[in-house]
């Protein structure tokens, strides 16, 4: 459920009509959760309001993208949601992990809050391991993408001039039937199960993902959210012959922790 921000006794909810909600699964290495991160930060979003649901693990800290001091102690919560009117973009940033069996429950909620906003369509950033790839997977970009039936109409020819590469179907039974293809998305979340929910409910959602493995998954965001903007557009290239817009997204300031505090100088 959709709360708008509080501002003097409450607000009324934004209008999201017609706009794009860009999202993360919660997947290996929190690839789409960090290049969320990026997009938040880089187009100066503002907070309009949270997304209240039961289905993730509860959680608050500090401003994530906080500038100087006065803002740095605002709080901020385990789903929030962000936008900029400009660009008719919606963001929900999710921060904890989901609680166990609320997939479902929470696919149903967001899809439902897709409806009564009339968002015109979603995007979800997710991933998947890197190691449970087939033998046509490990070949060319990591980077895949998928579009809802509803979506493929209207963006479908735009894909093929970017030359992008759909996530491939894999056997069912491998070894044993490898007629049977079924989408597998291994490490990726809700991501199988939003997308499949979307397309029985005729919502048009692309997803953009990128086989990685546990680590600093820092570069494979830098990757993911450079390939969500070759479509979008969201930043220009300060350079005309290049492609990798890597310096030009604005790393939030909730980064320098990402790993923790540095090791303690007596360890030496």
């Amino acid at each position: 459920m959709f709360i708008p921000c509080g501002r003097g006794g409450g607000s009324a909810a934004p209008d999201f009509k017609g706009f794009t909600l860009l999202m993360p699964a919660v997947s290996v290495g929190n690839v789409g959760q960090l290049a969320i991160d990026l997009v938040i930060s880089t187009l100066d979003m503002t907070k309009v309001g949270y997304f209240y649901t039961d289905c993730l693990v509860p959680m608050v800290g500090n401003n994530p993208y906080a500038t100087a001091e006065e803002n740095s102690v605002e709080l901020s919560i385990n789903a929030e949601v962000y936008s900029l009117p400009s660009k008719k973009l919606v963001v929900l940033q999710i921060r904890s992990p989901f609680i166990k069996n609320k997939y479902r429950p929470f696919c149903e909620t967001l899809l439902s809050w897709v409806k009564s906003s009339k968002f015109s369509r979603v995007l979800l950033l997710s991933s998947s391991h890197a190691y449970q790839r087939d033998d046509e997977q490990l070949l060319g970009t990591p980077l895949r993408y998928l579009l809802t039936p509803d979506l493929e109409k209207a963006v479908g020819g735009r894909m093929k001039e970017l030359n992008w590469k759909e996530m491939e179907k894999v056997a069912a039974y491998p070894g044993i039937n490898n007629t049977d293809k079924v989408l597998h998305i291994p490490g990726g979340g809700i991501t199988k199960l939003l997308f499949t929910e979307s397309c029985s409910e005729g919502i048009q959602m692309a997803v953009l993902l990128k086989f990685c493995s546990e680590g600093d998954n820092i570069p494979d965001a830098f990757v993911l959210v450079n390939y969500l903007n070759e479509w979008l557009q969201l930043i220009k290239s300060e350079s005309k012959n290049s492609t990798d817009l890597s310096s030009q997204w604005k790393i939030p300031s909730s980064w320098r922790l990402l790993f923790g505090n540095g090791l303690p100088p007596a360890l030496f």
